[in-house]
């Protein structure tokens, strides 16, 4: 390779650089950041001037990590938008400083409908009278596309408030193995305890917490009965939420 070469490869190199540093920064003025991270199906970060910001997608509300279609609904959204330039539309700031707002992928779709429209996502009524986003929903159900497989899923927003509400008051700085015990002996001793049970024909445990993950990758509904009537059934308990 000559001298006059070499250079003129450097100076195409530099050139293309360069290029790509202006795109960027055009990209970045017209309000475009990169994807940085998927936190799950509905919240994500953006690099915005050299810093992260969380943005919780607006008008919608993704399973949970450990519910149903929780890790496929994150799975979607990364495979959307993760290492992209999107468009950031803001519509709001929430009560844990997360900004709010839709996400306007590079082929210019929303993100926010996308996830909908595909089953990975409820239409957060509470927060949204977004007809657009009511329409989605109907058809994703309509066809059982995604979550809306299980004729029964439950919303994440009750999949919260359940859980919330089952975990057991354990006095600060208690051992592990205390934890443990308040969890699930002082639970699962009471023959009028509340379990819950998958109502397929092949389930044949019980389940104390209404959250575990396994009862929630049941397909045929769950039931809640007491520890006796589990037992009647000859149910023994869920290796994972009972042990």
């Amino acid at each position: 390779m000559t001298p006059s070469t070499f250079w003129l490869l450097c100076l195409l190199l530099l050139l293309g650089c360069q290029k790509k540093q202006e795109q960027q920064a055009e990209q970045q003025k017209e309000g475009h950041y990169r994807v940085i991270a998927i936190k799950d199906g509905d919240t994500i970060e953006l690099l915005k001037d050299g810093k992260p910001l969380r943005v919780r997608l607006q008008g919608i509300d993704c399973p949970e990590k450990n519910q149903a279609f929780g890790e496929r609904a994150r799975q979607f959204t990364s495979d959307q938008a993760f290492g992209k330039f999107v468009q950031l539309v803001v519509r709001d700031i929430d009560r844990y400083g997360r900004t709010v707002g839709e996400i306007i992928l590079p082929d210019g779709r929303n993100l926010n409908y996308e996830l909908v429209k595909y089953g990975f996502a409820w239409h957060y009524r509470a927060y949204s009278k977004d007809p657009e986003l009511d329409r989605l929903e109907m058809e994703a159900r309509a066809q059982k596309l995604g979550l809306w497989v299980d004729p029964v899923p439950q919303a994440p927003w009750d999949f919260r408030k359940q859980r919330k509400n089952t975990k057991p008051n354990i006095p600060a700085g208690a051992s592990t193995a205390a934890k443990r015990a308040t969890t699930t002996t002082a639970t699962i001793t009471n023959k009028n305890s509340t379990v819950y049970l998958c109502q397929s024909k092949a389930a044949t445990t019980y389940h104390i917490r209404a959250n575990c993950y396994r009862l929630q990758t049941c397909k045929k509904g769950i039931l809640t009965t007491t520890l006796a009537q589990a037992k009647r059934q000859g149910r023994t308990p869920c290796s994972v939420c009972a042990r």
